[in-house]
């Protein structure tokens, strides 16, 4: 009901200054100003870029990103697809998935087409090394000039021809302190028999064998195989403890209280802590991974114009403070970050100094692909139920059984019957 509301209000507003006999280029000035207003923004804060350009051409664009990552659907805060779509005239159909490793298998697969992507910074420069990704048009995204020069030129995209930093952050430990009645502050407290059956751990191989990696104090980025060998041995001792494997599901699990302790990125910990003052969040001391999520084009896109304009949307001032706020990640963007309180700007643990990202802190680079092919290998062994490894053979034995019996009775009944 809000949307339908807010685009009335637009279109309304539109139809109203169309009458007023203003020039066309006097008219569009003020019905982006008008349209910003509606939605609690500042127009001065906003470029003059022009977003109405490509209105009249009746474009979807198909936007992929991380559950929970966007400022929308929340009646408190912008909902910045719908001011995309009142701007522009484009409609956004945005969907979400749950980790890299599945975005991308559905890009690889197919089975899905995106004009938008916000993958991290591992599977980016997985992506481009794959051809899975295709050169942005800077002259349509003058808003990069938005984002700090220590989010530029990155390994995973060293020319930064693919990629717009979207938000970052750091892998954290969410706790429960009315369930755990000590300070956390390392990664063995993931392995502590105390929790067994309250811990969660994540469900995809590269966060979970990165904690175990810094955990034992190899580099993030080890292919060395015995070390992968035993950073899969911990993680199996630790299945025995483990309450699930989750993704999206922590929020849940963590603010309902139904789990004590998990790993998890810094800025869903924010949010979680916000809606629940018995959780609490740490750095540990062994260190941990810093992330980048980046906004990319696939090389699939049907909409690479429209694509351009969406990020360079992203990159307004406002735009990212809200998906920044909305979200609790951090943001790489300058003009955002100038506008956070400075309560934030003096959290360490949402914005950590320079010196403890250098020295604590490691960022995934993408591996070759043999040691991406090992470590998924080790996880798949890990995530088979072990307590399931005799259910088939059983139920085949029990299912012949059954089949036998129930021949044998009938051939009694039937030389009963001859009788």
């Amino acid at each position: 009901m809000k949307r339908l509301v807010v685009l009335l209000t637009v279109f309304a507003l539109m139809l109203s200054l169309a009458g007023c006999g203003s020039s066309g280029e006097d008219m569009e000035s003020v019905s982006r100003d008008e349209i910003l207003e509606e939605f609690g923004l500042d127009p001065e804060l906003f470029s003059d870029y022009d977003y109405s350009r490509l209105a009249e051409q009746e474009i979807t664009l198909n936007v992929a990103n991380w559950g929970e990552y966007m400022s929308i659907n929340d009646d408190e805060m912008v909902d910045v697809n719908e001011l995309f779509e009142a701007l522009t005239g484009i409609e956004v159909n945005y969907k979400t998935y749950a980790s890299n490793e599945t975005l991308y298998s559905k890009l690889l697969s197919g089975g899905a087409t995106y004009d938008i992507v916000i993958p991290s910074d591992y599977m980016i420069s997985k992506m481009i090394k794959e051809d899975m990704l295709q050169k942005i048009n800077w002259d349509n995204v003058p808003n990069l000039a938005n984002i700090m020069p220590s989010f530029l030129h990155e390994q995973y995209d060293p020319d930064d021809e693919y990629s717009v930093p979207y938000l970052w952050g750091v892998v954290c430990i969410i706790y429960n302190t009315t369930m755990i009645d000590e300070e956390i502050d390392s990664w063995g407290a993931l392995w502590d028999e105390k929790y067994a059956g309250n811990i969660l751990m994540f469900n995809n191989p590269r966060d979970a064998f990165g904690i175990a990696e810094a955990y034992l104090g190899y580099s993030l980025n080890t292919e060395n195989r015995a070390e992968l060998d035993r950073c899969g041995s911990i993680l199996k001792e630790q299945k025995e403890i483990v309450q699930g494997y989750v993704m999206d599901e922590i929020f849940d699990k963590m603010e309902g209280g139904s789990a004590a302790i998990a790993p998890y990125y810094a800025g869903d910990a924010v949010i979680m802590c916000e809606d629940n003052p018995d959780l609490t969040y740490v750095i540990p001391k062994e260190g941990t991974n810093w992330f980048v999520d980046a906004i990319c084009i696939p090389t699939t896109a049907e909409n690479k114009e429209a694509a351009e304009m969406y990020i360079n949307f992203l990159c307004e001032a406002e735009i990212a403070l809200a998906n920044c706020e909305y979200v609790g990640y951090s943001t790489p963007n300058a003009a955002a970050y100038e506008l956070l309180d400075d309560e934030v700007k003096a959290d360490e643990k949402r914005y950590p100094p320079d010196e403890f990202l250098a020295e604590r802190t490691e960022v995934f680079v993408n591996l070759s692909d043999d040691a991406n092919a090992y470590m998924q290998n080790l996880w798949n062994q890990l995530k088979i139920d072990s307590s399931n490894v005799w259910f088939v053979p059983v139920f085949l034995v029990c299912l012949i059984a059954a089949t036998v019996f129930v021949n044998v009775r009938r051939a009694i009944k039937k030389k009963r019957d001859s009788f």
